[in-house]
């Protein structure tokens, strides 16, 4: 932890961004049990349950083959304040949401709030490397990623209690306000935002992209390697959980809340301590551990105490996992191709996510149980880790 505060404070830019980032990020996410709360009190299926959290992924693949050549044209505060303005108007109309013949309205609000947020996202992730570099560089992924867990999780726990001492609509409007604070902080903050000058059109862009990709297949390999993490996204599941499981224990906003609070204390404390024992060829273990965690939890799935146990295991390998996957990409990509390797590498994760999402609806509508839902996702790190031992073997991967 005395890392990352002594480059707080020798990086006053990243500590303001870092600041934005927590307020934002954490927006993002706060709205998330208010809407699922919402969507249980209305007796909706699995498969909404299942699409609503999909929604939250999938809005960040649809915007990535675009979001790329944008960063990389255009300055990434203009972008980024821009990005919050939308997620302010965006989720101040959750509001409007309160009866099933208001789902329409709800799909189209998650979709432009959550491709803002991942659009935004990734314009950080791109701006990063052009400020710091090495040690600086993997440290400040690393607290970004415990930022960004930190948010996705503690956000949704907090407004676990929000919605239920204030209510659903109330939990939408501070969701709101926390935008507005963050647009306020990054409005005056200054700091050297490169432009690189390219001149070719959008489609060229891409195409030289894949052209980039198709010479360089390491870069897609750790891409393919960095949307495992996708696999962890339990939204769905742990709203599934509750309903069937834990509904006649505790309130449904509780249950969500200290569910996801629990997996962020092994989010926040999992980098803590593998920060320093990570490297190129340990990053295996994170694989196999993160896989074994998740077996963990389904096994103990049923019970509500056991299972808040199981979720700081979970939560441990997660953001480790997450980070050094991510600066290993940045350290193996040229710099002028920044913006759009970041940008499809955030489409690849949120495909995995949006489809991870999707599978957990439609297989428990199939009536597959909870636990064996479980155990194929944590099925999928042992799989990632058998391709990451191939891809170390037939691959020159830079070291951080």
């Amino acid at each position: 932890m005395k890392a990352y505060i002594q480059l707080l404070q020798e990086e006053p830019v990243l500590k303001r961004l870092s600041f934005v980032q927590l307020i934002s990020y954490f927006g993002a996410w706060f709205s998330n049990v208010a809407i699922y709360t919402l969507l249980i009190h209305l007796d909706v299926s699995a498969e909404v349950v299942a699409f609503v959290a999909m929604l939250n992924f999938l809005a960040g693949v649809i915007q990535a083959p675009f979001s790329g050549p944008v960063i990389d044209r255009f300055r990434a505060k203009e972008l980024m304040l821009f990005l919050i303005f939308v997620e302010i108007f965006s989720t101040a109309a959750l509001i409007f949401v309160s009866e099933v013949s208001d789902l329409n309205l709800l799909y189209i609000l998650i979709l432009v709030k959550m491709a803002a947020a991942s659009f935004y996202f990734t314009t950080e992730m791109s701006l990063l490397p052009k400020i710091l570099d090495g040690e600086k560089l993997q440290r400040a992924n690393e607290l970004h990623s415990i930022i960004w867990s930190l948010s996705y999780t503690l956000g949704m726990a907090i407004s676990g209690f929000v919605v239920y001492l204030l209510g659903i609509k109330v939990a939408f409007l501070l969701d709101a306000l926390m935008f507005v604070c963050a647009f306020f902080l990054l409005y005056d903050l200054k700091f050297k935002d490169e432009i690189l000058h390219i001149k070719e059109n959008f489609f060229v862009m891409m195409k030289d992209t894949f052209s980039y990709l198709k010479s360089n297949p390491k870069a897609l390999h750790l891409m393919l390697i960095h949307s495992f993490v996708g696999l962890t996204a339990f939204d769905a599941l742990v709203a599934l959980m509750v309903d069937r499981y834990y509904a006649s224990i505790i309130a449904t906003s509780l249950a969500l809340g200290l569910l996801h609070s629990m997996r962020a204390v092994g989010l926040v404390i999992g980098p803590i301590v593998l920060g320093k024992w990570i490297n190129n060829k340990r990053l295996l273990y994170v694989f196999i551990g993160q896989g074994m965690a998740i077996w963990l939890w389904a096994y103990l799935m049923d019970n509500f105490y056991l299972s808040l146990l199981a979720s700081v295991v979970v939560g441990f390998f997660t953001t480790t996992l997450w980070s050094y996957s991510y600066t290993l990409l940045q350290k193996n990509i040229d710099k002028e191709y920044y913006g759009r390797i970041v940008a499809y590498n955030d489409m690849l994760f949120l495909s995995v996510a949006a489809f991870t999402s999707y599978m957990i609806g439609y297989l428990a509508e199939k009536s597959f149980s909870l636990q064996n839902i479980a155990f194929l996702m944590g099925l999928g790190f042992i799989i990632g880790a058998i391709y990451y031992n191939f891809i170390l073997k037939s691959e020159k991967i830079n070291d951080i």
